[in-house]
């Protein structure tokens, strides 16, 4: 699963991408030309709680895209966690994530 690690790459994302929530996830979405390898980020900001919250966080975002199939060809996706992501099973955050990504055509 290639993921978005610089500074340049998320600002690239939060500029030019669009961006939809859910009570479970918050995702941005920039379409980039078809021939590269879709890339995936996890966030979970620190005011969601301790490392431990967080972490708990981005584990269920991963297990989320992975069943989303995640990344996709042609797309860099941000996934943000909210409060309730530490308590959903990945499947409710993968139906959510399922939900999001078709408003996008992703």
């Amino acid at each position: 699963m290639e993921t978005i690690k610089s500074k340049q790459e998320f600002e690239t994302v939060f500029t030019g991408g669009k961006r939809a929530s859910h009570n479970l996830v918050r995702i941005t979405v920039l379409k980039v030309d078809e021939g590269d390898p879709g890339k995936v980020a996890f966030v979970a900001p620190r005011r969601l709680g301790n490392a431990v919250f967080r972490n708990r966080c981005k584990r269920v975002l991963r297990e989320a895209a992975r069943e989303c199939n995640l990344p996709r060809d042609g797309h860099k996706v941000i996934l943000m966690a909210t409060r309730s992501t530490h308590d959903a099973h990945p499947t409710q955050v993968a139906t959510a994530l399922t939900s999001l990504l078709q408003r996008f055509g992703a």
